[in-house]
């Protein structure tokens, strides 16, 4: 099974300061490559079909820097629409089926996580995060996001971190009446009826979310 991917390329990244006044997040560079970059070579596995970036700020620079790959564009200049309103604006590219999402924010060290994830989906499941314990995360600020009981199924607890990577079943987006919403909405509905799932990463993880994170994830990608 092909599953399409949602690359979420149009934040702000306001936490980044100086480095994104003139070109948007997923062109700050980690170890000779832009982020952007990093991921798209992530999807670059058979489990993987349609593949979508979506754009909101310098979208012309992104236009620019992926111009002649494989990749359709969600424009999203008219208005920023978080992760879940931007996963529903851009469903007419990725179809009516399971979508992989994927931060463009973050690197790894380790298996393949994409690869990882779609060998754990099954059926029954409603969306099913990839998850990595504390001590193998690097770069991130805050407390953790989820617990994963013995059946794999996500509460909300201060322990595991998300890592940007999921794939979710998008029917009940369109239950959400705002324009631009949080994925967070979606996914404690689905833990209320017990179809959040997780999956443990098997490698290393790091959160590029602020400038101080750079020489972190460039160690970690270089040990």
């Amino acid at each position: 099974m092909k599953f399409p991917v949602l690359l979420f390329a149009a934040g702000l990244g306001t936490r980044m300061g100086d480095l994104v006044k003139d070109r948007p997040k997923p062109l700050v560079q980690v170890a000779g490559k832009p982020l952007i970059d990093h991921a798209l070579a992530l999807t670059e596995v058979p489990e993987v079909g349609t593949r979508v970036v979506n754009l909101h700020c310098h979208a012309p620079m992104l236009r620019t820097h992926l111009a002649g790959r494989d990749v359709l564009f969600s424009d999203e200049t008219d208005l920023l629409r978080e992760t879940g309103g931007g996963l529903r604006h851009a469903l007419p590219l990725l179809g009516t089926g399971p979508v992989i999402t994927m931060n463009s924010d973050a690197v790894w060290r380790g298996p393949n996580p994409i690869a990882q994830l779609t060998a754990a989906w099954r059926d029954g499941m409603e969306a099913l995060l990839l998850i990595v314990p504390r001590d193998r995360v690097h770069g991130h600020k805050g407390a953790g996001d989820f617990t994963r009981d013995a059946d794999g199924r996500l509460h909300r607890a201060p322990d595991a971190i998300y890592t940007g990577v999921q794939i979710i079943r998008t029917e009940t987006l369109a239950d959400v009446a705002q324009e631009a919403f949080s994925l967070n909405l979606i996914w404690d509905a689905m833990a209320a009826r017990g179809g959040l799932y997780g999956v443990v990463y098997d490698g290393q993880w790091c959160d590029v979310g602020q400038p101080s994170s750079i020489p972190l994830a460039e160690a970690m990608l270089h040990v």
